[in-house]
């Protein structure tokens, strides 16, 4: 094991900033940055590329040239070892020359898990890690859960009045939140590869489910989750099928002219696994990791709200609270648990507060207390 030097924060901090840029462009491979530095200077920066190629370290090595031989190479996750659809980034920085590699956490991937590190020392490369891992372990969460449990990170989204209400009892939902809130879920609707919704709110709404106003070319998968397919054939959702990925998780025993309906417009149907009187949860993020995923930003309804939690599968929570009360008569933004003891609620850590316009923005974590 290599020693820590006082200026490896800094570089990987700024490796792990460059990865974040690749956040719902790549899945299923990890968003990565790497920082190449000779002599107390950049000579190369890269994250991982939209579609998930080229890696992060030939984007930076290409930018460093011969300059390569010699420096340090910062990279946020273990350098994969195995060969894909490219040769291993293991291999690159060892023919490149670097004399060193600072890596922020061990890949949980079994193809590469420590074998990325062991090429490194075979070539007689100095190899540390650990390196800010607590932020690398957050930035790969998604990734990491989808190669350990076969399941995207989800981060739950709920836009409410301040007494949680999502809606007025006669439905009137547009809009509870202000335009800067709106503007900040599309930002987060950027970082993940698929926004997912309830059958409910795709019917209610007739949402686009697309990131606008930011300039992206890649979007993300919207996912549609609807036991029985009754979805509006002639919804904005249906109507751009074919141009902006459609995934539509439905139950076995879904209406078969409306599978060749949704089909037909261009659709990806996934068939899951029912639970009592809806999908089960968890089969649905099974079969979403299966395709690819690794993060998902689910905005709702109440009733698939409550069923991601009741199975422990939110793995953040992010409130965007109005300053306007709707009363008992309202719509929760959560639907019915069946808790019978306060200490079987699902229970989340703050993790920051802040004014977004006339509105406030809260993010939560998964409590692991």
């Amino acid at each position: 094991m290599g020693r820590v030097r006082p200026e490896d924060t800094r570089y990987m901090s700024l490796a792990l900033s460059l990865g974040r840029r690749g956040q719902g462009q790549c899945w299923p491979n990890p968003a990565v940055g790497c920082v190449i530095v000779s002599a107390g200077r950049i000579i190369g920066r890269g994250w991982t590329q939209p579609g998930g190629r080229p890696h992060a370290e030939p984007v930076a090595l290409r930018q460093a040239g011969k300059l390569a031989r010699g420096a340090t190479a910062y990279v946020s996750l273990e350098p994969c070892s195995h060969t894909g659809k490219t040769p291993p980034c293991a291999q690159a920085l060892i023919d490149a020359g670097v004399a060193r590699v600072v890596a922020a956490i061990e890949d949980s991937d079994p193809r590469v898990s420590g074998h990325g590190f062991t090429m490194l020392r075979d070539a007689g490369i100095e190899v540390v890690s650990g390196v800010c891992s607590d932020d690398a372990a957050r930035d790969h969460a998604g990734f990491f859960l989808r190669t350990e449990q076969g399941r995207p990170f989800v981060t739950l989204k709920l836009a409410s009045s301040f007494d949680g209400r999502i809606a007025t009892a006669s439905g009137e939902s547009k809009w509870i939140t202000g335009p800067q809130s709106r503007r900040t879920v599309h930002a987060m609707r950027a970082r993940h590869d698929a926004v997912m919704v309830g059958g409910g709110t795709a019917r209610v709404d007739d949402p686009s489910l697309t990131v606008r106003d930011l300039g992206m070319e890649r979007q993300p998968v919207r996912v549609v989750i609807s036991r029985h397919l009754d979805l509006p054939l002639m919804g904005k959702l249906a109507r751009s099928a074919r141009d902006i990925p459609l995934w539509i998780c439905h139950g076995a025993g879904a209406d078969a002219e409306r599978l060749r309906a949704w089909e037909g417009v261009g659709a990806t149907l996934l068939s899951c696994a029912e639970d009592e009187m809806q999908l089960d949860a968890g089969d649905v993020l099974q079969q979403l990791g299966q395709a690819g995923l690794t993060r998902v930003f689910c905005e709702g309804g109440s009733a698939l709200a409550a069923s991601l939690l009741a199975q422990d599968l939110v793995d953040e929570l992010v409130g965007f609270t109005a300053g306007l009360g709707m009363g008992g008569d309202g719509l929760s933004s959560i639907g019915s648990l069946g808790l019978e003891a306060l200490g079987d609620a699902p229970r989340f850590d703050l993790i920051d507060v802040r004014p977004v316009g006339a509105d406030i923005q809260h993010r939560w974590a998964r409590s692991l207390g």
